[in-house]
């Protein structure tokens, strides 16, 4: 057995091993979601993103979040074709954070403004007091 098969093996042993499942708490991060495109400053105080597989419905809404940090001169969003499941982003800040620091805190922003509205939701619901129309 050569060394790269036995390379392979140790790797497949590992990918089989049960791992523990990641509590709440605990973000799992998709690497090939988002990425950087080119054009950004050195600074990092510029910088287009590209997000695959989201529409305006995200867009819209982390535009809205990450222009409400005072830290960020610019947010803006386009959808590059109707055909293409990919949303732009591009956010320009003062300075004192970067681009890439303004995108992950729109990010959590609105990560907690939707827990929050789920919360308001499920509590609503267990309440019960709503009216049923018939349609």
């Amino acid at each position: 057995m050569s060394q790269e098969d036995t390379h392979m093996q140790d790797a497949n042993h590992a990918a089989n091993a049960v791992s523990p499942s990641p509590s709440e708490e605990e973000i799992i991060y998709d690497a090939d979601k988002i990425r950087i495109l080119p054009g950004s400053l050195e600074d990092g105080t510029s910088a287009s993103f590209q997000i695959l597989d989201e529409d305006h419905t995200l867009g819209n809404a982390l535009r809205y979040m990450i222009m409400k940090n005072p830290e960020v001169e610019f947010c803006g969003y386009s959808i590059p074709h109707p055909s293409e499941n990919k949303l732009n982003v591009r956010i320009q800040t003062y300075g004192n954070i970067s681009a890439v620091e303004a995108l992950h805190q729109g990010l959590d922003n609105l990560s907690e403004l939707c827990d929050v509205v789920e919360e308001k939701f499920e509590e609503k619901l267990k309440e019960g007091n709503y009216s049923r129309e018939e349609v």
